[in-house]
């Protein structure tokens, strides 16, 4: 309390006694696959095409990655995360991102081939790319930079074939800013990549000095050797899948480029079943997030059908699965492809959430991009698939290419459609988020007060977004925190318990008209 010893005005600044609950985001994807060149285990923030293609190159023909990715942007995505991944046991790579994995993949002719050998100098790894040709031995020469008002860590690098200099640079910096050298060569360099060790806290410059780079094989995305642990990867040291559990924004898991390491013989088909049981697990252990699933290519309804319930056995409300896959126009290739559709559906979540809300079930949208379908399901078909949670996609003349579907792949009747799921990963996070003010505050009534009025302002306003179903607010959700639900045991142990309810809106899946022949008349119809 503040000491008042003279007389004065005086102003205090008063907290309020409780604090609006905000909502968080629910449109953040995560991808695992293969990609060109990048960093290797170590999740990239990405939120546009054009970054994608600076940190981890373009499309590569056979892999679906950047296709996920494209179509993700494509149909309304905002921000990603994104994981290439590597195999620990191919001598191409060390896991740690710090090598390249090879593959028989043929990349797009829009940039350079990815970075052949490499060099650490400082805390940066440097590589060299090749042309089409091959581009022989190149030397850098790292220089000391002298002179007034330069940043600490700055130096200069010269970019030599034989004796010729063919890119220069006089002023480098390890700061952040348009003159780092990650950003520089990345925008500037035909010929360097370059790659900081430990992102964010380098703080050492190369050393004045030279090193030459051959050319060895090229490098490509696939790695020759996989295991389902390379895509699964460790929580502890943050590789694979593993390493998204340290990032909270996240909503939406896919692996698209499973499927393409299965096409080409690297995993078994045990392999995609341990790989997509281990999506699914993390997102069941998150708690926040769902497991978008893809089925193997040019499979019939009925193969669907058995793969999901005899092969797969995946009953869970945290994954949900889209059949068939979609084409798409490939431009590593000239042509059109198909490809899993699962970047794709991560755009329209995201799309659906921006215009809607999260508790929009989201079906009956546009696949943009998508050009047609590896196999058209007819009306028997999905009446075989979606009772068992497998969403389909179909085209309608003059409504083009559709999602027709919005289930999970839950056998529970209350945990059914996949906005109501999704609705409920945003409540609880959001409240989450929005009451770490209570913690070790005195734990009376005017505490469960406060709780009570802050968590209803923020359902209220849901219910009028509606998100909730019911007439009025009553209807629609109820708070409980008193001493019925903290008694004194509950107190004496530190704890505050509060009972939440809610009804969450369900999609009108099934919708029925009934039409009847009447004699005639007044023709008034009741409403």
């Amino acid at each position: 309390m503040p000491t008042y010893l003279s007389p004065g005005v005086y102003v205090q600044e008063v907290e309020p006694s409780s604090r609006p609950i905000e909502g968080v985001g629910t449109a953040v994807a995560a991808f695992v696959g293969f990609a060109e060149t990048g960093p290797v285990n170590a999740p990239q923030l990405v939120t546009n095409w054009s970054q994608y293609t600076r940190l981890f190159g373009e499309f590569v023909d056979g892999m679906y990655l950047a296709h996920a990715v494209y179509g993700f942007f494509q149909n309304g995505g905002g921000s990603c995360y994104v994981v290439r991944v590597g195999s620990s046991g191919d001598p191409s790579s060390n896991g740690r991102g710090d090598g390249r994995a090879r593959s028989q993949g043929r990349r797009s002719s829009s940039r350079p081939a990815a970075e052949s050998s490499q060099t650490v100098r400082g805390g940066f790894r440097f590589g060299v790319r090749t042309d089409g040709d091959g581009a022989g031995e190149v030397t850098l020469e790292f220089t000391a930079v002298e002179g007034e008002d330069v940043p600490p860590g700055s130096f200069g690098l010269l970019v030599k074939r034989g004796n010729q200099t063919v890119e220069s640079y006089e002023r480098l910096t390890v700061a952040r800013g348009d003159e780092n050298v990650v950003t520089v060569l990345t925008e500037r360099s035909g010929l360097i990549t370059v790659e900081e060790i430990a992102p964010g806290v380098t703080t050492e410059s190369p050393e004045p000095g030279s090193v030459t780079l051959g050319p060895d094989a090229p490098a490509a995305p696939t790695p020759a050797r996989l295991e389902p642990g390379d895509f699964a990867g460790d929580v502890g040291e943050r590789t694979g899948m593993g390493g998204l559990a340290a990032i909270e924004e996240i909503t939406m898991v896919a692996a698209p480029d499973l499927m393409s390491a299965h096409q080409r013989g690297v995993i078994d088909d045990d392999g995609v079943r341990a790989v997509q049981r281990a999506m699914v697990d993390h997102c069941e252990q998150m708690g926040d997030r769902v497991a978008i699933l893809d089925p193997p290519p040019a499979l019939s309804a009925q193969g669907v059908r058995s793969w999901l319930q005899d092969d797969a056995g995946i009953d869970s409300k945290y994954a949900a699965l889209y059949y068939p896959w979609i084409q798409v126009q490939d431009p590593a290739s000239g042509g059109p492809t198909f490809i899993p559709p699962s970047g794709h559906l991560a755009g329209i979540w995201a799309r659906n959430d921006d215009t809607r809300g999260v508790h929009k079930a989201p079906g009956n949208e546009i696949i943009r991009g998508a050009t047609g379908l590896q196999l058209g399901v007819t009306r028997g078909e999905q009446d075989l698939l979606n009772p068992i949670g497998v969403n389909c996609l179909r085209g309608f003349p003059g409504r083009g290419l559709r999602v027709w579907g919005a289930r999970t792949l839950s056998s529970d009747p209350a945990w059914r459609y996949l906005n109501v799921r999704r609705l409920f990963n945003y409540l609880e996070e959001s409240i989450l988020a929005g009451t770490q003010w209570v913690v070790f505050e005195p734990n009376d009534e005017p505490l469960w007060a406060r709780l009570r009025r802050t968590i209803g302002a923020f359902l209220v306003t849901e219910w009028r977004k509606g998100a909730l179903f019911g007439t009025t607010p009553d209807e629609a959700f109820y708070v409980k925190c008193d001493h019925e639900t903290n008694p004194p045991e509950v107190i004496d142990a530190g704890q505050v318990i509060c009972d939440i309810g809610v009804a969450p809106v369900k999609p009108a899946e099934f919708v029925v008209f009934r039409l009847a022949q009447f004699s005639g008349g007044s023709g008034a119809v009741d409403e």
